[in-house]
C-alpha cells in the first residue's frame, strides 16, 4: 500500500510510502489521500492531520505515465463518492487543520500539496520546484491560484515559469514553511506541532480556519459575517464552558469536540 493511514488518539497520520519510486504520485495513491482525507473530514473524533513521505525525498513528482491521459483530457483530479480532493480543486474543502512534514525534493504535487495544508515543516535539505514547465505543460494542483498569494506575484513566478528549485531556507524566509529541522526529524517535529493543535478546542480551530480561509477567498465582509455567525454556535458548545471553567479552576483545558 503505497499510502498508509493510522490514527493516533485525534490525529490522522497520512503516510506516502512509494519510496522505491520516490514517492511518485499515482492516481491510485491520489484516490487513497482523497479517501483518506474524507475519514479526517467526517470522523468527529479526529481533529488534526499529519501528512508525511517515507525516504529520503518527499516526492520526484506524478507519476506521467499514469497520468498523461487525465492531463490530456482535462479532468486530471477526479474526485468520488467518499473522497475529499487533497488540492482542493473540485468539491468541499477540508475544514479541519493539516500539518505537513517535508524533505529532500518536493517537487509539483508535493509542493502543491504543501500549500493546500496549514502549517508546514521542512527539512533543511528540502527542495521545491515545479517541473512542469520544462516538461512541456503546468502546474494544475493549485500552485498558480495558491502561490503568489503565499509569497507574493513576483517571487511566485520566478519559480512557475522556470521550474527553478527553492530551499527550504529560502522557503522559510518567505513564509512557506513555519519550522525546520535536521533531515530526519521533520515526521516527529510535525506531530509535535499537530499534537499542540489537537489540544485546543476543535470547534474553535475549525472555526478560525474558516474565518482565516473566507477572509481570503471572499474578502472581510464576508469573514465578519461568518466569524460572528459561527461565534454564537461555538458559544454554546461544552468545549466553552470547559473553557471558562478551567480558566477559573486555573488547569489545563480538556476539549472534546462538542
Amino acid at each position: 500500500m503505497s499510502i498508509e493511514v493510522e490514527q493516533r488518539d485525534h490525529l490522522l497520520v497520512i503516510g506516502v510510502r512509494r519510496p522505491q519510486k520516490m514517492n511518485a504520485l499515482s492516481r491510485d495513491m491520489f484516490h487513497a489521500l482523497a479517501r483518506a482525507l474524507h475519514r479526517l473530514e467526517h470522523d468527529p473524533d479526529l481533529w488534526v492531520g499529519v501528512i508525511w513521505a517515507e525516504g529520503p525525498h518527499f516526492t520526484s513528482g506524478v507519476d506521467l505515465n499514469d497520468w498523461a491521459e487525465a492531463f490530456a483530457a482535462g479532468s486530471p483530479f477526479p474526485i468520488g463518492e467518499g473522497e475529499v480532493d487533497p488540492f482542493s480543486m473540485s468539491g468541499p474543502r477540508l475544514s479541519k487543520p493539516l500539518v505537513i512534514a517535508v524533505q529532500g525534493r518536493c517537487y509539483t504535487w508535493g509542493w502543491e500539496l504543501l500549500l493546500n495544508t496549514d502549517l508546514r515543516v521542512a527539512a533543511t535539505d528540502t527542495r521545491f520546484a515545479m517541473l512542469e514547465v520544462k516538461r512541456g505543460f503546468y502546474a494544475c494542483g493549485g500552485a498558480t491560484l495558491r502561490l503568489p498569494k503565499e509569497i507574493g506575484w513576483g517571487n511566485a513566478q520566478r519559480y512557475l515559469l522556470t521550474g527553478d528549485e527553492l530551499g527550504a531556507e529560502d522557503a522559510c524566509r518567505l513564509g512557506l514553511v513555519q519550522q525546520l529541522c535536521a533531515p530526519g526529524e521533520q515526521f516527529d517535529a510535525a506531530l509535535a506541532l499537530a499534537s499542540r493543535v489537537a489540544k485546543a478546542a476543535p470547534l474553535g480551530v475549525q472555526g478560525s480556519l474558516l474565518s482565516s480561509r473566507t477572509c481570503m477567498l471572499e474578502g472581510e465582509e464576508a469573514a465578519v459575517d461568518v466569524t460572528f455567525r459561527g461565534m454564537a454556535e461555538v458559544m454554546r458548545s461544552e468545549d466553552a464552558a470547559e473553557g471558562v471553567r478551567s480558566v477559573v479552576e486555573r488547569r489545563e483545558a480538556v476539549f472534546r469536540g462538542r
